[in-house]
């Protein structure tokens, strides 16, 4: 994309001999993090507020189960009424009533009877102990069509057998989740146990994404001579949306003030704003200079590959409303690991998140990184396990318009800045991007 566009290279200086004004991933993974914090809360359906964090703690307003009730299909009696129960010496008990679940029993259990009861109900006074059906001869009984007006008892069970107590699971006035959760379908569900319908969370940040060039047209139209498809501003509002951000999809900004200043206008009511393209040393100058007159905006080179053009700073609006922008390169690989490093972690914060790193494994290198400039640099690769061992194979061609080797990749293997290449069987840290199968989650 842009970074080539005039069909420049721009080396690079050798090994050990870098610009001075480039930073290191922390430096500017530290500069841009500072400026989130987690947005204002919301009320929102409790299904609809999957993944989402927690801003207010959930206290039980109930007991959990509600009441005592059976863990099985049996029948409900007294302990001391089963001493010595045997399928040699059965216990004979009167068969007084039954319990469905979502009955209230309207009896209690007498010494010498029971009651039929199902998997849930509430337990009947009187009643300590569950025998299942398996354990009386409630079959043969059936079986030889006698009455069951009685039941024979084949075993004699611990006090308790079976009885769940009430707020066995969680007692009424409790704290059940912390300011902070994550929302997760087991979440959802606890929330809906406790008969909550509606819940207070961090809200959704809303990421507007701007793709910037001529030479960029929309898929779905007919391709035109000198034009390439935009994959950026798919790419980066899928992350978006995958990372819990809502996305906002601006379209592309032509080489012209007019247009850059009228798609920049559409995304300011956003809490950030991703550009892609324009950003590095080969550009027009007219993406710079837009967003240098819309607010303070910084260009950095950063010490990193792919990935090393960078902007960053705030944007005004026309009531003077600042919004945050992430410049991201216009190669498409280079923006996506650059949305990986720095505006994935930026929306997890606002979304009130702490977690912010990716899960990092080590794997046996199944092929070199050639590290010819003196960059971190972040390898595609894909990561399998044999034997309880982690092995991560490079996904061809490392080009960062190879955008091709990020669909093959569900991690990015690091190679420090001060290693020239890194063998095949060399140990190397990698940085997940998706768990799956291959990889045992």
């Amino acid at each position: 994309m842009k970074e080539h566009r005039h069909g420049k290279r721009h080396h690079s200086p050798r090994r050990g001999h870098y610009h001075a004004d480039m930073l290191s991933v922390e430096e500017a993974f530290d500069r841009i993090i500072a400026a989130f914090s987690p947005l204002e809360p919301e009320t929102r359906p409790i299904l609809e507020a999957l993944g989402q964090t927690l801003a207010e703690d959930v206290f039980s307003p109930l007991n959990i189960p509600p009441s005592d009730n059976s863990a099985m299909d049996g029948y409900a009696l007294r302990h001391e009424d089963l001493k010595g129960a045997s399928p040699e010496n059965p216990v004979v008990l009167r068969v007084i009533g039954l319990i469905a679940a979502g009955q209230v029993p309207d009896r209690a259990v007498e010494p010498r009877t029971s009651l039929r009861i199902m998997t849930g109900a509430p337990t009947p006074e009187g009643c300590d102990t569950i025998v299942p059906f398996e354990e009386t001869d409630e079959v043969e009984r059936k079986a030889r069509g006698d009455s069951m007006d009685e039941i024979a008892i084949l075993v004699d069970q611990p006090l308790g057998t079976h009885v769940r107590p009430a707020g066995e699971d969680v007692k009424a006035g409790e704290k059940v989740l912390e300011r902070g959760t994550v929302l997760r379908p087991s979440e959802i569900g606890v929330l809906a146990s406790l008969g909550i319908e509606r819940v207070p969370v961090i809200r959704r940040p809303r990421i507007a994404i701007l793709a910037t060039g001529d030479e960029l047209q929309e898929p779905g139209e007919t391709p035109q001579p000198g034009r390439i498809y935009d994959s950026n501003s798919y790419g980066l509002a899928a992350s978006v949306r995958r990372y819990g951000g809502v996305p906002q999809m601006l379209g592309i900004a032509r080489d012209n003030l007019e247009d850059m200043h009228l798609k920049l206008n559409e995304g300011l009511t956003a809490d950030l704003l991703l550009t892609s393209a324009g950003v590095s040393k080969g550009d027009y100058d007219i993406v710079k200079d837009v967003l240098a007159e819309r607010g303070k905006v910084n260009f950095w080179s950063v010490r990193m590959r792919p990935a090393k053009p960078l902007a960053w700073g705030m944007l005004r609006d026309e009531d003077g409303r600042t919004v945050p922008h992430l410049g991201l390169p216009g190669n498409p690989v280079s923006a996506m690991v650059a949305f990986e490093e720095f505006a994935r972690p930026a929306i997890l914060r606002m979304l009130g998140r702490t977690d912010l790193a990716k899960p990092t494994i080590r794997a046996e290198l199944k092929g070199p990184i050639v590290n010819f400039d003196g960059r971190r640099v972040f390898a595609r690769v894909r990561v399998t396990r044999r034997n309880g061992s982690y092995y991560a194979t490079p996904t061809g061609p490392q080009g960062s318009n190879i955008l091709t080797s990020m669909a093959r990749a569900n991690g990015l293997a690091i190679c420090p800045e001060d290693l020239p290449r890194m063998e095949e069987g060399q140990i190397v840290d990698v940085k997940m991007l998706d768990w799956n199968e291959e990889v045992g989650g």
